[in-house]
């Protein structure tokens, strides 16, 4: 008997192949267009970027406050700014250069000084843009250390591996941080393409698990979808799920113990990402010492039936 159908909030309607739901970051496999400007928000960006774009947004900003008020000094002219007067007009240059960087900071070490009233007004603009920018900088740094984010790796392959005299699909998962993940809930959702052409449509079916919940995750986790009768996969080959573009989406929510806040994490395979008729290897192991050692980069391994043989 077919289990009954929903929507996550991925569509059932079907226009053609989707490459897949989920990319391997655990993205959405969604490309937005349209809007507007106003619908872009900063702050928002600047802290779901990569930590590489955001420190090369920040230090250009920097440079090009910097270059900005140290030009309008220059424009100024020799004798506004005592101590920054040079040979060349390069060296001026650098001199205003150098003494915006100081007052942008407000680091302010004294041996140049505004002496007119238009550098001193220039000098108090500058100093307040400073201040702002520091508190903005500081206030990301801090939202993007401070934010708890899930580190859990998923396997490279999902297996359909033996199970009670049977069979099952297999899903195993590891924290690879240190902090504690606790209250741990897990669900899988099988998508499929079905009906006839022309009127074909997304399906998407919540598949049983074995163990819906555990209390911690210190060591790995393999998430146990049998394949009985009441499962959509049931009887199902290979081929089958290859022609109904299965792709298997995985869900996990979790309390963080260091940031006391929940977590989530997903990822998802497709049929050709499944391998049949294999099992996991232990990816951990007792020590002479008696104390468990988990090996994180083994949360793939795994060995076919026909190769113990």
């Amino acid at each position: 008997m077919n289990q009954p159908t929903f929507d996550p909030g991925l569509t059932q309607q079907y226009t053609g192949v989707l490459r897949r739901t989920l990319n391997k970051d655990g993205s959405f496999n969604v490309v937005r267009r349209g809007g507007s400007w106003r619908d872009f928000h900063p702050y928002l960006a600047l802290l779901n970027m990569t930590w590489g774009r955001f420190l090369a947004i920040v230090l250009t900003g920097y440079v090009l406050l910097t270059t900005l008020f140290g030009a309008a000094y220059f424009v100024l002219g020799p004798g506004q700014l005592q101590g920054a007067d040079a040979p060349t007009e390069w060296g001026r240059f650098l001199n205003d250069f150098f003494f915006s960087s100081h007052t942008l900071t407000t680091v302010g070490y004294g041996n140049i000084a505004p002496k007119s009233t238009a550098a001193n007004a220039l000098t108090a603009l500058e100093a307040i843009t400073g201040i702002m920018g520091i508190a903005l900088g500081t206030g990301l740094l801090f939202g993007r250390f401070s934010r708890p984010s899930a580190r859990i790796s998923f396997g490279e392959r999902l297996l359909v591996a033996p199970y009670a005299g049977g069979s099952s699909l297999q899903v195993r998962l590891v924290n690879m941080r240190p902090n504690i993940l606790m209250e741990l809930e897990a669900s899988m959702i099988l998508m499929t393409v079905e009906g006839p052409p022309g009127a074909q449509r997304r399906r998407f079916q919540q598949l049983k698990l074995e163990r819906q919940n555990i209390y911690f995750l210190p060591l790995t986790w393999t998430l146990v979808h049998p394949i009985d009768e009441s499962s959509p996969v049931f009887g199902k080959s290979a081929d089958d799920l290859q022609r109904i573009q299965a792709e298997i989406v995985t869900l996990i929510k979790g309390f963080d113990d260091t940031f006391s806040q929940i977590v989530h994490a997903r990822y998802s395979y497709r049929y050709d990402e499944m391998v049949w008729d294999a099992a996991f290897q232990p990816a951990f192991e007792i020590d002479p010492g008696g104390n468990l050692v988990l090996d994180v980069n083994r949360v793939s391994s795994n060995v076919r039936r026909t190769e113990v043989a």
